[in-house]
Order: structure tokens, then sequence, then C-alpha cells
């Protein structure tokens, strides 16, 4: 009994210092009015709905930090990323909906911020609304593409972008194959990184290493996000004031938003989502019809599928989850998570060797590999008379992906490339051998398709 009421009144505690220290963190957020007369919005549906923008300022970034991660140049002053995150009414899930920012978009009619002329309604591109109306402009834009009605408009820019990734101590980003981008200086190789907030900045901005452009670029920024919120919730962010409290300044101070997202809503949030982990959070880009939509006098915009979209906004508005239901576990055992590599293992030929003196080892390793996957040749055969200490992967240089592959199997053994031995992958197991390690390749995304947060972090 005394336990539990220690517990209870330290629960309390921590509650009133948490609302404490919280208390005032919406005074460095800059203002702005994204709602001011409008009218004939959308009908409001369950949950909350945030349009998060980022836009490409640069101005309070050092001059170094623009040399190193190639922030040169003159902003445009437009929308470089625009988001619509959904938060359930539960607040048990958060849903992301990513705009591509060459869409084809009608603005309402309006005045330009610039000119002060007025327009009419006339097509655009999504990030040029932005520039001629800012927020508000923008709201108008989203809603009446999306039928969607936004709760609170909030916008980040370079600046707040990194320090707000430094501050959570950095995001972890796994690859199987080199990402490199000429234009933002994005140089990563295959496997693990930690990224600072200057990294990060040119791991969501890349859209030129390969042929998948924006949508390409869309799939990273989710990844980001769902690393992102990987970082937070295990790191206690949200469970500790005061380390929350060092996070949201950071964050705060470099970014603006409306009037009515203040504490009580970041705190109530923040309290809200405790159990929140990768899982919660699903991602999706909104479906295109047509990725090279000619316009006079604007030239290539995407264009969107408009039945597969209008489902999707459908969804956001009656609160229903966008991803498919994982599938619930036969077992009560959790099964270890798989080692993502490049090279499917069901496409790599193995012959296994065992090298030690211990009877049976060939075997117990080839059942190992096949069951991973592996196309092992079923008939392991036994190796040089002399004992191996170590396990060893012997490998066509031609054949070096599908070498890596297989050593990611087999943790510990070395590489050994041999000329002219072909398509076969050669193992001989030495006596370091401890086991085989679950792999799987990486499945390429379906670009319009929604997936979980826990589907694209870290294994």
């Amino acid at each position: 009994m005394r336990v539990a009421t220690a517990l209870s009144v330290s629960v309390l505690a921590a509650g009133g210092i948490g609302h404490a220290v919280v208390s005032g963190l919406d005074t460095g957020i800059t203002r702005v009015d994204p709602f001011k007369d409008m009218k004939n919005r959308p009908q409001a549906g369950h949950g909350m709905n945030v349009l998060v923008v980022g836009t490409d300022g640069r101005e309070r970034i050092t001059p170094e930090e623009k040399e190193k991660y190639r922030l040169g140049g003159a902003p445009c002053h437009c929308t470089d990323t625009v988001m619509l995150v959904h938060i359930s009414e539960d607040r048990e899930r958060a849903s992301v909906v990513s705009l591509p920012r060459d869409s084809y978009a009608e603005m309402p009619e309006h005045t330009d911020l610039i000119s002060g002329k007025a327009h009419r309604a006339h097509p655009v591109k999504l990030n040029a609304a932005y520039a001629e109306g800012g927020p508000g402009l923008t709201v108008r834009t989203v809603e009446s593409m999306t039928g969607v009605k936004i709760d609170h408009y909030l916008e980040v820019d370079f600046t707040s972008f990194m320090r707000t990734v430094d501050a959570i101590g950095g995001v972890q980003i796994c690859t199987t194959r080199p990402l490199k981008d000429a234009y933002t200086g994005l140089d990563l190789a295959p496997g693990t990184h930690e990224l600072n907030g200057g990294q990060a900045l040119q791991y969501v901005r890349s859209r030129h290493i390969d042929g998948a452009a924006d949508i390409g670029r869309m799939q990273r920024q989710q990844r980001f996000l769902a690393a992102l919120i990987e970082r937070t919730t295990s790191g206690g962010v949200l469970l500790n004031p005061v380390r929350f409290r060092e996070v949201a300044t950071t964050m705060l101070s470099s970014v603006r938003a409306d009037e009515d997202f203040g504490t009580d809503q970041m705190l109530a949030l923040a309290k809200a989502m405790h159990g929140f982990t990768p899982a919660s959070s699903e991602f999706v880009s909104v479906p295109i019809g047509d990725m090279s939509f000619p316009v006079k006098g604007i030239g290539s915009t995407v264009k969107w599928d408009a039945a597969k979209a209008q489902k999707l906004f459908q969804a956001l508005r009656e609160d229903r989850p966008l991803a498919p239901a994982a599938p619930k576990a036969t077992s009560s055992a959790k099964a270890p998570k798989a080692v993502v590599v490049d090279v499917a293992p069901r496409t790599i030929r193995v012959q296994v060797y065992n090298g030690t003196r211990t009877d049976g080892l060939g075997r117990k390793v080839d059942d190992a590999l096949r069951a991973t996957g592996f196309d092992t040749t079923r008939t392991p055969m036994t190796g040089a008379a002399q004992e191996h200490g170590r396990t060893v992967v012997e490998y066509d240089p031609r054949w070096d992906r599908s070498a890596k592959s297989l050593a990611a199997a087999l943790p510990g053994a070395e590489m050994r490339a041999v000329a002219g031995r072909g398509g076969t992958l050669r193992v001989t197991v030495g006596s370091d051998f401890k086991g085989v390690t679950a792999v799987r390749a990486e499945e390429p995304r379906k670009p319009f398709e929604a997936v979980t947060g826990d589907q694209v972090v870290c294994p």
C-alpha cells in the first residue's frame, strides 16, 4: 500500500512539474493566421488535421553550414514539402499523407501578397500557393483539393529542421544501396547511419538519387519521420518534461504556427501519445494518375488519380486507418528481426563446406541458410583436412553484392574474392561459427501504398 501510494504521488507530482515546465513554450512561436476570412470550408471530421509545410528558408543558417550541406543560393519562398498529418480521435494513430509539391492544383481566387494584384481562380503547381498567398492560400488550396478541414498549421524551415534533429540526438537511417546526390551532397554507403541535423536535411531533400525523383524523395521523407518518431519515443522525450521542453523549445523557436496551436495542445498531445511507437504511425503518398501532366504556361505537373485520392481523403475524414492491419502473431515468442540485405537470398546459390571436426555442422548450416531463404545445394561437403578457425565466404568478384548478403547471414565471416568461381558462392564453416542470422531483401515499396512506421525504420 505504501509503495502504491508513493508511486501515485510521484506520478501526480511529475504531471504537475510537467505542466509547469511546459507552460509558456508557445511564447517562442511565430504566429500566423492561415484561417483568416476563410469561407465555405469543408465539414469537420473526426480527429485532428495538421497541415505541415516545409519551406526553403535558410536565413539563419551559418555560412559554414550552407557550404557543408549545399544550402547556397537564394530561397524561392515556396513550399519544399507539404504533408497532411491526421491524429486519430483516440490519439493512438498518426496518418501522414505526402502531397507532391508539383501537384496540379486549382488555386482559389486571391490577392497576391507581393504585388497586391487580385487573381481569379487558375491552375498552378501546389507549391506556388505559398509564394502567391502565403499560409492562408496554401490552406485554402489544400482544403479545396482534399476536402479535408485543416485544424492547425505548422511551418518548418531548414533551420528549425536541423536544430530539432540535433536536439533529439540525431536519427538512424538504413539503406541497402548507396545513396548519392551531387546536388545536396548526400553520400551514404550501404548500412546504418546516425544522421545529424544537416545530414538529415540532405537526406530528405535529395531527389537526384535515382529515377524516382520526387516520389523517391517523399518515401525517404516518410522513412525519416518514422525514424524521428522512434528516436523521440524510445529516447524518453515524451516522458521527461525537462527533455520535452528542451526539444520543443528548440523546434518552436524557429517555426510558424496558427494562434490556437499552443502549450495546452502540445501538452495534451504529448500525454496522449505516451504509448506511441513507429507502429502507431502510417505513411502514404497521394495516388498519382499522371506524373507528367502538361499545363500551358506552367509546364509539367503531377496530376492525382481523382478516384483513389477521393477514397484516401474520405478515410481521413472518417478517422479510418490507411495501412492494412498487421497480421497477428501466431506465437507468444517474438521472432527476431531479419537483417535487410541488398540481394534477395532466394537468388543466391550456396555450397556449404564443413571446415571443422564437428560431425553434422555442414548439414546444420546448410539447413539454416536454406531456412532464411538461400538457394543451397542441400549437399554439404567436407572441407580440407585442417580445421578452419574462421568461417569464410568465397565468391567471384562479379557476384560481390550477393556475397555481402550472404556474409550478413554469417556475422564475423571473412569475405574472400576468388576470380572465376562463378555464380555459386562457397561457405567454409569455421570453429567460430555461432549461428545463422535471418536476412531478407528490402521489398520495393509500391509508390502509393500505405505503410506503418515500423516497416520502414531500421531493423
